[in-house]
């Protein structure tokens, strides 16, 4: 079984978190056993505001949080706290480090560029914040008609429901088409798969 984290934190965009959250733990739903445990991880234990107002409480603390083996790094108005956020930026290094595969949604491309994850891979963000991932990695080759990229280990997606397809491709790299095809009839989802890179 691998370990899914998604990285919280206080305005977090919604969807951003609860798409790939959705796409991992419906595949554990529908097949056992359940290939995936995902959990949810944050500075503190403390419940959170995500973007509108949502509140939500992290399964672990930064220190808490085990290994993961696929590290999910979501976006929205908070990204842009965490490039200034030391503490929050080494989990994600030592996370991406330990990781098998780092995946972002949207502007979590922020804060792997800071940490010069991306450097010489080619990625996206979300539309808006395009021009800010060129200025974090001058040597990202960025992508802004992408929705999403696989560059191997790392992969980066567009803004918001790219996270929902990118996890979906996710998953059926890491498991199969059959999986996949379960996913999508439980969640009613027309997927895009659009992937570059």
């Amino acid at each position: 079984m691998k370990t899914i984290a998604l990285l919280l934190f206080p305005d977090v965009e919604v969807l951003d978190f609860a798409g790939p959250f959705e796409v991992f733990s419906v595949a554990g739903e529908v097949r056992r056993p359940a290939p995936f445990r995902v959990i949810t991880v944050a500075a503190d234990k403390r419940a959170l505001a995500a973007v509108g107002g949502l509140s939500v409480a992290p399964d672990f603390t930064l220190e808490e949080a085990p290994q993961a083996d696929v590290l999910l790094v979501p976006g929205g108005k908070g990204s842009r706290r965490l490039l200034r956020d030391a503490r929050t930026l080494a989990w994600i290094g030592k996370q991406a480090a330990g990781a098998e595969i780092v995946a972002s949604i949207c502007t979590g491309a922020l804060p792997l560029a800071k940490l010069g994850l991306l450097d010489g891979l080619k990625a996206t963000t979300h539309a808006g914040a395009m021009a800010e991932l060129r200025a974090l990695g001058p040597r990202i080759d960025v992508r802004p008609q992408a929705r999403f990229i696989d560059n191997g280990k790392y992969l980066t997606s567009g803004g918001i429901t790219a996270g929902i397809d990118m996890s979906l491709y996710l998953l059926r790299r890491l498991t199969d088409q059959a999986l996949v095809d379960l996913v999508l009839t439980e969640m009613e989802y027309d997927w895009r798969m659009r992937a570059a890179g």
